[in-house]
């Protein structure tokens, strides 16, 4: 299993005082997470007032500030909708970057991913597709550049376990009639975030941890940093998962 740590996501100062948002608070972070056994890692890089960017100056700052710390670890980030107003805007951004992250996410649920997938790919970086329902996995596998996907996400926004697990299973039914030869990270967010998690386990998925996806531990305890996600997700996956609560 690969265990990618996420960072930061949309989360402010105020969801966690120790939300890493500059560059150097990125950069330490993402030490941290990688000695604590994080393989890869998926970013969202802010401008000078902490807001998400894809304006080439704030993502060069962050990826070369990440790479100095953890040379050769993969760096990802978001290309989600929020981050800028309308299509055009997002795209030209992310034509305009001058450095370039080794992938970026896109989430089949926005109308441009399409766009957003062909000009990634265009210019070399790679591609996680970003899949919260059946439905945006049936617009997935239809995509002419389908196999060419670095990564499937299947991410789950649902908060109860029963639902969050039912989406997933759905959507891992739709890839497996495509027949996809593509790895696949599952993961959940808040609530769903550990559920989901051992069921990755269960099913040796990759999975994703980090203050992105929610600060508390297994325990309910809020985690002290990014570093105690990722050793709280090694430490549950050291205990074999209950074969009975497969779905």
């Amino acid at each position: 299993m690969m265990l990618q740590a996420c960072l930061n996501g949309s989360r402010s100062k105020e969801f966690y005082a120790f939300t890493p948002l500059s560059p150097a608070e990125l950069a330490t972070d993402a030490a941290a997470v990688v000695a604590a056994g994080a393989s890869e890692l998926h970013v969202h890089p802010r401008n000078g007032d902490g807001i998400e960017t894809l304006e080439a100056a704030p993502v060069a700052a962050a990826l070369e500030a990440i790479r100095t710390r953890v040379p050769g670890v993969p760096v990802g980030i978001s290309t989600h909708a929020g981050i800028a107003v309308g299509a055009a805007g997002r795209l030209a951004a992310v034509e305009a970057w001058t450095v370039l992250p080794d992938y970026v996410s896109v989430n089949l649920v926005e109308p441009d991913a399409p766009e957003m997938i062909r000009l990634a790919l265009s210019r070399g970086i790679g591609i996680e597709a970003g899949l919260w329902s059946a439905t945006d996995a049936e617009r997935f596998v239809a995509l002419p550049q389908a196999r060419e996907a670095l990564r499937i996400l299947i991410e789950i926004n649902e908060q109860d376990e029963a639902e969050g697990l039912e989406a997933a299973a759905a959507i891992r039914k739709v890839l497996a009639r495509a027949s996809l030869d593509v790895p696949v990270l599952q993961h959940g967010y808040d609530a769903s975030k550990w559920p989901l998690y051992r069921d990755a386990l269960l099913r040796g998925l990759d999975a994703r941890i980090g203050l992105e996806d929610g600060k508390l531990l297994p325990s309910g305890e809020e985690a002290a940093d990014n570093a105690a996600l990722i050793k709280a997700a090694f430490l549950l996956a050291r205990v074999p998962p209950d074969p009975a609560v497969a779905r």
